[in-house]
């Protein structure tokens, strides 16, 4: 019975996830009828399935090849309306902190295979909330790698998969992933950074030999990849050329909003450069304004600020320790918009959540007008909130927002 309540939880938020985003999105009227019929008859036959399981009508087979045909209608159904749709804004990501894990992470697996939008959520789970371990994270990353297995031409499938074996640190994989999506897709700077990236961290954080390569291939499809440059620029402060990565940094403030945490973080590390290289390096010469452009305006759809560990609690906290910094709407879906990690030993830490680092297309940042951030200490580096896991949430915000202050103060479950 547990195992099909399980079931029956993962099938919901599989539908929730796909059908309300659409939802949110401004269409005629006579689309948001067909969506919300698609959900109400969605809850309808999973309550019958339901019942002929528990009265023994249908076996345990018959049940799953059900709830397979049930998925498949509805996603058809979502998938044909959502072909009208516009596509998001895309941007690079700044990672200022390279060698500390800074990664896009995405758990939009998690959320489309199993629905539990409790998973990061720094409040404990209701009675009856099915939480998820580790192992059932691994297993739904597993069930993702044999159906690439099965479609292998799927390159969104790749990227999902690698970004999922990220969340997990098997980057290895990762990299093995983007590798084939990168194979089934134009050159595209984001997935040539990601691709470095994940092949960097697989062989020991060093972004010497193929890493640099992919970098500097990003940057020939995109000049202005903010991701692709803050790499760029580690590769030539690793290489002691201090000059070269002062020039890919300060490309970047070309692009992101200067009152940004991330061009603060930016200006701190031209600083490092600066002072690496025993002396202040000469800035570039004033060049005319460039006029304004779309990846700007777009990373201002985001929300930035600092995260800190009260001292009453820091005790429960090692150095090694993830912390889970992301944003969530403060009305609609409980799964997170953006996701960004960093460890304990980096706290207190600026961070900058934006649409570069969302789920799913239909759940971005922009899409909504105010969000709660959070952040979570995880011992075991587990998304899933664990017993003696730290937390913290910010008061209600505005997207946009920044200076916004996360205060990790109490474990999880414990009394606001």
């Amino acid at each position: 019975m547990t195992g099909f309540l399980v079931a029956a939880v993962a099938l919901t938020g599989l539908a929730l996830a796909w059908v309300l985003p659409p939802l949110l999105r401004r269409r005629p009227s006579g689309g948001v009828e067909r969506a919300a019929s698609n959900l109400a008859l969605l809850r309808e036959q999973l309550s019958e399935l339901d019942s002929d399981l528990t009265s023994g009508t249908l076996s345990s087979e018959q049940y799953g090849k059900a709830r397979a045909e049930l998925e498949r209608r509805v996603l058809e159904e979502v998938e044909s309306e959502r072909h009208g749709t516009e596509g998001g804004s895309r941007r690079g990501q700044w990672a200022a902190a390279v060698l500390a894990a800074l990664i896009p992470i995405s758990a939009a697996l998690l959320y489309l295979q199993v629905g539990s939008p409790g998973a990061l959520s720094p409040r404990p789970a209701a009675a009856g909330d099915h939480g998820l371990t580790m192992e059932q994270v691994a297993g739904m990353v597993e069930r993702l790698a044999a159906r690439m297995k099965e479609n292998p031409d799927d390159p969104k499938g790749w990227v999902m998969l690698g970004r999922s074996y990220t969340v997990l640190d098997r980057f290895p994989e990762a990299a093995a992933a983007y590798a084939n999506a990168l194979k089934r897709s134009p050159p595209d700077a984001q997935l040539l950074a990601d691709y470095a990236d994940a092949l960097a961290m697989a062989q020991g954080r060093r972004l010497l030999g193929e890493p640099e390569r992919l970098i500097a291939q990003a940057l020939e499809v995109d000049p202005d990849n903010v991701k692709a440059l803050a790499l760029a620029g580690t590769v030539a402060f690793e290489k002691r050329d201090f000059t070269g990565a002062i020039t890919h940094w300060e490309r970047i403030l070309k692009v992101v909003p200067p009152d940004s945490e991330m061009a603060e973080s930016v200006r701190g590390s031209i600083a490092d450069a600066r002072s690496a290289a025993g002396g202040p390096v000469p800035a570039p010469a004033a060049e005319p304004a460039p006029p304004p452009k779309p990846v700007a305006a777009a990373a201002q759809a985001g929300v930035s600020g600092t995260v800190r560990l009260a001292p009453a609690v820091s005790s429960g906290a090692s150095p090694a320790d993830t912390v889970f910094i992301f944003a969530r709407a403060v009305n609609g879906p409980r799964a997170p918009l953006a996701v960004t990690r960093r460890q304990v030993r980096d706290l207190p830490a600026a961070f900058a959540l934006d649409d570069s680092m969302a789920m799913t297309p239909e759940m971005r940042l922009s899409k909504h007008v105010q969000v709660v951030v959070g952040a979570r200490v995880s011992r075991s580096g587990n998304p899933v909130p664990q017993p003696g896991d730290l937390e913290g949430l910010s008061a209600p915000v505005r997207v946009g927002a920044a200076g916004v202050v996360v205060v990790i103060d109490r474990e999880v479950g414990a009394p606001k």
